[in-house]
């Protein structure tokens, strides 16, 4: 499923992984997260899910996207999957925080563009 239309679906997931972790955050702060194991493994499951689709978008799509740190994205999600006893919950703290907004921008500004592509043909 690479491809326009795979790219798609997979942008999407990314996205949609990012607001379901935004929604569990509502209210919540560095030691809240780090209490609530529940919490955090959710959270953590989304970022694993956003790696899984990152590494299945396209070349094309991530050349034309270059300023995205695609093989970063791919490789948390391999430590978060298979290196899962040495996650530092603080460090996902603050990706979720600091990185995850611009993401989630960037994310969104290119389904925008695929969608007025796919409007213009």
């Amino acid at each position: 499923m690479r491809g326009r239309l795979g790219d798609v679906v997979r942008l999407h997931h990314i996205y949609d992984a990012i607001v379901e972790i935004e929604a569990y955050l509502i209210g919540v702060n560095l030691d809240g997260f780090n209490t609530q194991s529940m919490l955090r493994n959710a959270c953590i499951k989304q970022l694993e899910i956003i790696g899984e689709a990152s590494d299945h978008i396209s070349m094309e799509l991530k050349e034309k996207h270059s300023g995205i740190e695609w093989n970063q994205i791919k490789g948390m999600r391999n430590i978060l999957v298979h290196e899962y006893f040495g996650i530092d919950s603080t460090l996902i703290w603050q990706i979720i925080q600091f990185d995850l907004p611009d993401f989630k921008e960037k994310i969104y500004e290119i389904l925008q563009s695929m969608t007025a592509d796919d409007s213009a043909e």
